[in-house]
């Protein structure tokens, strides 16, 4: 495992999971939120925030968390071992709530100069995810290589995975 792309919806603990293994690991994390927002959730050009994505996908090791669809096919494609978080959306919601109580205006540290905030018009994207998002992550799967492909459907099963891996459970932060 040199090169993982770990893809979900939001509050499925991408994340965590890529710092968890990043430091397992000894490799580079990379979280495309960080890349795609500039302080204060200043957006960053769409075409800048792809070419940094794209040229980190050129080296020979990272951990890439996101799921952002403009480079998702290369980094699967480039990618030796995909993790798809793929909990419903009661899930989702349940992890983006639980995130905002524990972080509510603190600084989040995959993303410097922005603090953890939450809005109606974000919980409801989050809570329609899988109706309007999931179909093409699945369809962008159907052509990766299902060796590398590992789907978790619980946290349950992610935590088992991992602690057989690494003999310890998820550090959450």
């Amino acid at each position: 495992m040199n090169r993982i792309c770990i893809i979900g919806g939001s509050g499925t603990g991408k994340t965590t999971l890529a710092d968890n293994l990043g430091k397992k690991l000894k490799l580079p994390v990379y979280h495309i939120d960080g890349i795609h927002h500039l302080k204060n959730w200043e957006i960053r050009d769409k075409n800048e925030r792809d070419k940094m994505i794209l040229e980190i996908t050129n080296k020979s090791k990272w951990i890439i968390d996101g799921t952002y669809n403009s480079t998702l096919k290369e980094r699967l494609e480039k990618s030796d071992f995909v993790i798809y978080l793929d909990y419903s959306s009661f899930a989702q919601a349940k992890g983006v709530l639980g995130r905002f109580i524990k972080n509510h205006g603190k600084e989040k540290r995959e993303i410097p100069g922005c603090n953890e905030k939450m809005s109606l018009k974000f919980f409801l994207w989050v809570l329609n995810w899988r109706k309007n998002k999931r179909k093409k992550l699945i369809e962008s799967l159907e052509n990766i290589d299902k060796n590398k492909v590992h789907i978790f459907k619980k946290r349950r099963e992610l935590n088992k995975w991992y602690k057989k891996q690494f003999n310890e459970k998820i550090k959450t932060k």
